[in-house]
This record gives C-alpha cells, structure tokens and sequence, in this order.
C-alpha cells in the first residue's frame, strides 16, 4: 500500500525511534552475558581470554551501532527531501509560479514535473475508460439469432453541371444529342447490414447487404396541391437492392453466394459521384450485379504470394436494349431472362496471383478470367455469350497504383458491355418476329491513383466499350434510338478525393462521356460532379 508524503514522515520516525530502543536492549543484553560468562568461566579461563571476548563482542556492537547510524542519517536525509517536496507542492496549489531567478533546485523541479505528468496521464486514463464505459452502454443492434449486426451506409450528396445532354442528369452514362442540364441528387445514398453468423466446420460464417435510393421513379397521376410529385416521392420503386453477400470463410478457403460484380472484374475505378452505377460503367467497366454461387480457394505460393482459384455459377440478366414479347393471358408477370430459358446456369472462372496477408483484397494481384452462359431468346434462337479477361492491380514507386480490367467476348450486354444489347435484331412488322444475332464486344478500362496522404488521393482513368461496327451497322437504322445504333461508348474521367477524417469525404470530379454510334454523329457531354458524403 502506497503512503502519502506525511504518512511516510511519521513512518520515518516512528522507525527511528523503534531502531533507538532496539539497539540499546542489544547492549545492555551483551553487557549481561558478559558478565555471566565471566562468572561462569573464572574457573576455566584465565582473565586475560575473558577480556579479549568481551573486546570482540563490544567490536562487533560498535559496528553494528555504526551501520545503524548510517541508515538513521540517509532516512533522515529522505525525511527532509519529502519535506522540501510537500512545501513545493503546497506552493504550486495556492500560489502564482515563481520567477525563473527564484525557482526551486532542478531536482526539485524534476520532481514536480513528474508528479504533474502522472496527475495528468491518470487523468487521461480516467476520460478513456469513462468513453469505453460509455461505449459500451450504447443501445445495441439485437438481432433474432443473437449474433453481431452492424448497421453502415454513405449519406451522399452529388452536385452536377452536364454541359450536353445525358441519359441520366445525375449518374450519366452515355452522352446524347441535346442541351445540357445542372442540379443535385442524394440518391445515390448507400445504406448497409454487416452481421457475423456461428461458426460451422471450423468456418466463421458471415452476411451483408447493401441498398440505395436510385431506383425507377414513376410519375405521380394523382397530384393535388398539397402531394408534392418531386422525384423523392413520386415513385413506387424508390429502394432498390445493390448488393447481398453470404458464406462460410475459412483461412484459405471460402463458401459463397452473392449479389455482385463478375468475380472476373475484381476492381472497380475510384469514384464520389459515380456510385448507384460505377465509374466507367457501359464503357469498358463489366459491373452488373448478378446472382453468383462460388467457392475461393487460396493456394501458397511463397511468403508473400498466394495462386488464387476461384469459380462461381452466374445468372446473368438480360442487356437494357433487349426486345420484350408482348404480354398473353398466359405470361408471367416477371418473364425469364434469356439465361434462364436457356435452362442451363452461367459459368465463370478467375485464376490469380495475389499478393499474401493481411491487405491481400487491396494489394498487387494479376488474374485471368473466364465467362460462359448459354441464352435463348423468347423467340426460341439459342446462342451462347462468352468471355476471356485479364486483369491487373499494380504497386508503383512513388506511392502510385495502377489497375486495369480488359476483355474480349460475344453478347456481353447482361455484364455491362456491347453497348447495351446482346445481340442487333431486326423486326419484321408483317409476322412480328426479330432476327438477331448476337454481337461480338472487346473494352476494357485502366486507373492511374496518386495516394499523396491518408487524406489526399488524386485518380485518372479512361474506359472503352466498342461492339464490332461492321456487326452493328448491318442491322442500323436512320430512324433508329442511340442505343440501337450505338457501337462505342468511352469515358476520361479524373478526380481528387479529400478525407479529412474518416468518415467526412469530398470530391471534385470531371467526366467527358462520347459516345459513337454507327449511323449519326457522335454525342459528347462534360460532366463536372461535386461529392460531399458522411458515413457511418
């Protein structure tokens, strides 16, 4: 048990005085057995023996005596130091700071510095453990099965100016024929659960999802003066599902299923203000969130690298551009995707060499990948969409990055590509029937990053779809729509990302979208976004 300076005063007498009447018992004690010796032993020992003992005993007692004075004078000398520091410390409570001439000896000062850095850091342990108490003591999530849940999301704001016409004002694409427009959204924001499951085999199991505000908005046609019928409002299809993640993880091995982008298109460029769809999606980016079931399997190679397999079977929705069969009494409410006619699952693969440990999903890696879906169209043609992809993230000198995604295939339109169709078709208005034939695609994208700190990032990237012209241009009309007559769509965008902690995020991002179709001339917007977002 510690003592105060004054408890430790009063035990430095109190042993003083203990130590005095101690060593005086020890004298008078030896003096009597002297004597007793003496009377003992006249008749044994001669005088002269009797004396020298008594010499050596009272020796040793001197010595004795002679320590214990020492110990008496270097307590007395800790007493007079506690002293000193007890004045200093009444002084520094009750009266202003001495002047640099006047102040006390540098032992004394360092003393009291010492006991205000440990006033002070008590002090400070005291305010974190009341904030971890406080932590603690906050409302939780409660779910059902008992396990964590945690709620996060994106609150974004988006401000934009096109300088041409857009397909869509505040997320746009693809660049039209027509004036431009200004205004600002936050739609785009993101909520999300993140929830941790039992254990299973030895695999942890987990799940998360994430929605936004973007979906399909439709006309409110029972306005009156006081229904607002702004687009935050005046739709039935507000909330729209973006992605969904659950499996089972082991150390090297993973269990799946999914909602998400192609596991052959592992990145994505950097974006603040194209979110509700990806940065250079429709040009060059394969995005499209699509069912997946898969499993991971992670191989080590050496210390630092890891040979990761990974396959999934896809259901790949139909392209934006694919004609619908007019309803019968007997149609579903929600017909099948070309896919799913087809009655056989997709097929994709990615082979890669990644980067091992703990920042593995965000280090270099190089893949190949690997896509095939048999389709059928409502009509009955069967064809088969494919593709073959590579893809790189690099770790440059100068804390730059380089990512890339490139790929060749054949009705790409379910993924994000070929120019929003899978196939060109050709109606015939006397039998109501379509010729098609699906259109082969090649594109790609690639993203410089210049990370200057945790808080300043600085991004470029250029992304290219192009469907084969030839194949585009033998089924074009004049009075065809741009997307049917559409053959290239590319995007430059650049950006910089301002974090000034980590959950405030601002950006300012630039955008020049052209897109080319094969009859016509080619369509081009600038597009200037501001990115202010919270999350949580």
């Amino acid at each position: 048990m510690s003592l105060t300076g004054l408890d430790r005063i009063r035990a430095v007498r109190s042993a003083s005085g203990h130590q005095g009447r101690i060593w005086l018992f020890i004298v008078l004690a030896l003096a009597s057995f002297a004597d007793t010796l003496i009377a003992q032993t006249g008749s044994q020992e001669s005088v002269s023996q009797q004396i020298l003992k008594l010499t050596e005993a009272m020796a040793a007692t001197q010595a004795q005596l002679e320590q214990s004075q020492r110990q008496l004078n270097e307590m007395q000398k800790q007493l007079e130091a506690l002293q000193r520091q007890l004045g200093q410390n009444s002084s520094i409570g009750v009266a202003p700071a001495a002047p640099a001439s006047t102040s006390p000896a540098l032992p004394a000062q360092d003393a009291v510095t010492e006991l205000q850095s440990a006033v002070q850091e008590i002090r400070d342990r005291e305010a974190m453990q009341e904030s971890q108490i406080a932590t603690q003591e906050q409302t939780k999530i409660e779910s059902e099965s008992k396990y964590p849940v945690k709620v996060t999301g994106l609150l974004l704001f988006n401000g934009f100016v096109n300088t041409r016409a857009v397909d869509n004002p505040a997320t746009p694409v693809l660049a039209l024929p027509g004036a431009g427009n200004t205004g600002a959204s936050v739609r785009q924001t993101v909520l999300g659960i993140d929830a941790r499951g039992p254990h299973l085999l030895g695999a942890r199991s987990y799940a998360d999802l994430r929605v936004d505000f973007d979906g399909t908005t439709q006309p409110n046609t029972t306005t009156t003066a006081t229904t607002y019928s702004g687009p935050y409002s005046a739709n039935s299809t507000f909330l729209r599902l973006r992605t969904a993640h659950a499996g089972l993880q082991w150390p090297r091995t993973e269990a799946y299923f999914s909602l998400d982008r192609p596991i052959f298109n592992p990145d994505t460029p950097t974006s603040l203000t194209a979110i509700a769809e990806p940065a250079l999606a429709w040009s060059g980016n394969l995005w499209t969130w699509n069912p997946q079931l898969g499993l991971k399997q992670n191989v080590p190679l050496s210390s630092s690298h890891d040979l990761q397999l990974e396959a999934a079977l896809v259901d790949v929705g139909d392209a934006p551009l694919t004609p619908i069969s007019a309803p019968t009494a007997t149609s579903p409410v929600n017909s099948p995707s070309g896919a799913e006619r087809s009655r056989w699952p997709g097929l994709e693969a990615h082979l890669a060499l990644v980067g091992s440990g703990l920042n593995a999903e965000q280090g270099f890696h190089v893949g190949l990948g690997g896509y095939f879906s048999p389709h059928r169209s409502y009509m009955g043609e069967k064809f088969d969409a494919w593709a073959g992809t590579v893809d790189t993230r690099l770790k440059l000198p100068a804390r730059l990055e380089l990512s890339s995604s490139a790929y060749r295939g054949l009705a790409l339109g379910g993924l994000g590509g070929g120019a929003f169709k899978d196939f060109e078709y050709t109606a015939n208005a006397t039998t109501d029937t379509y010729y098609l034939h699906p259109l082969d695609d090649v594109g790609g994208w690639a993203q410089l990053k210049e990370k200057f700190s945790e808080r300043v990032e600085l991004n470029g990237a250029y992304g290219i779809d192009n469907a084969f012209g030839g194949e585009v241009r033998r089924d074009s009309v004049a009075t065809g729509t741009l997307y049917q007559n559409l053959a290239r769509n590319q995007t430059y965008t650049g950006n910089v990302i301002y974090k000034p902690t980590a959950y405030l995020l601002f950006s300012l991002e630039y955008r020049h979208l052209e897109s080319s179709p094969e009859l016509g001339a080619t369509a081009a917007s600038d597009v200037i976004g501001l990115g202010a977002g919270f999350k949580f």
